[in-house]
């Protein structure tokens, strides 16, 4: 018989999974007295040395793992959970609303799984789907950043401002998955020690099947974590890329800025020469003095920017 306690009911013989979310003292005193063993806190699940995290005693397995939090919204977190392994009964211990427990949980209801260390399996392997549908997830948005990156016409890109402001929304959106990059790689981390710690730590009364199965999530998570890899490359060949492309933008508005200054040097030059006043400046006396003055003016601003537009400096 199989029974999934709930936070607040009791514990009963023929409980096989007591999953705690934010269990309370009392909770935690009434599961402690059915196991016999001591949960951890949340300050215990967050130490990262191996040995706090992976803890194997007499026909008993206490590990503990981040998990990726509130991963559909916008400000995904790392939430710890610990899981405490014994042949008769598993107990659970999170912080948070984790879907890789609820899709477990459907699949223990749907198959009415009897065994504990099959639940804990089912658990591992859930955390390995999740964290495959969040990194097909990322690799998307990588995908859509990337065609938004090489593959903008002229026309989308518009004024420099509206360019810079694309750039600058572009990075936010790389930082976000760069971000979700980072969890879902410690949480693999945890996962990847829990697979290949248990079944050697477990190998007097697990079941071959079970310790099998468990290794293949480890081989499961290996894989992911080339997956990641790749996807970190990518992100960091984005941000290169953003990064430069903000360059040559600010380079062409400096190169632009350094044209007309340059232009601007030849016209001030001239009015300067005709405005000393001097008696004895002879085009002060003639007919068109003025209009000659104006046309000098104009031309030394055209032909410096006729040079270089055939030069293709602007």
């Amino acid at each position: 018989m199989l029974a999934l306690t709930p936070p607040g009911d009791k514990p009963s013989d023929s409980t096989v999974w007591i999953d705690l979310l934010k269990p309370t003292d009392a909770e935690r005193q009434a599961v402690e007295q059915h196991c016999g063993c001591k949960l951890p806190t949340l300050a215990d699940l967050s130490e990262i040395e191996r040995s706090s995290q992976l803890i194997a005693g007499d026909k008993l397995l206490q590990v503990a793992c981040p998990a990726v939090a509130d991963a559909d919204t916008d400000h995904p977190s790392l939430s710890h959970i610990g899981m405490i392994l014994t042949p008769k009964v598993l107990v659970t211990v999170r912080f948070a609303e984790l879907k890789g427990f609820t899709a477990a949980a459907e699949q223990v209801h749907a198959s009415e799984k009897t065994s504990a260390v099959e639940i804990f399996t089912l658990l591992l392997e859930a955390f390995v789907d999740r964290h495959a549908d969040l990194l097909e997830r990322l690799r998307e948005h990588l995908d859509e950043l990337s065609h938004a990156v090489f593959r903008a016409s002229p026309s989308e890109r518009g004024t420099v401002a509206r360019s810079n402001e694309r750039l600058r929304a572009m990075l936010r959106r790389l930082g976000s998955v760069g971000e979700r990059l980072s969890l879902i790689r410690d949480s693999m981390l945890g996962v990847g020690r829990i697979a290949a710690f248990a079944p050697d730590a477990a190998k007097g009364w697990m079941k071959p099947a079970w310790a099998d199965r468990i290794r293949a999530v480890g081989l499961d998570i290996d894989s992911l974590n080339q997956f990641e890899e790749h996807l970190s490359n990518k992100v960091q060949f984005l941000l290169d890329a953003i990064v430069g492309f903000i360059g040559i933008e600010q380079n062409d508005i400096f190169k632009v800025l350094t044209v007309f200054s340059i232009v601007g040097i030849f016209p001030t030059l001239v009015a300067g020469w005709y405005g000393m006043n001097f008696h004895n400046m002879p085009e002060y006396g003639w007919a068109y003095g003025y209009q000659f003055g104006i046309t000098a003016i104009v031309l030394s601003t055209i032909i410096p920017l006729v040079w270089f537009k055939w030069r293709g400096w602007w």
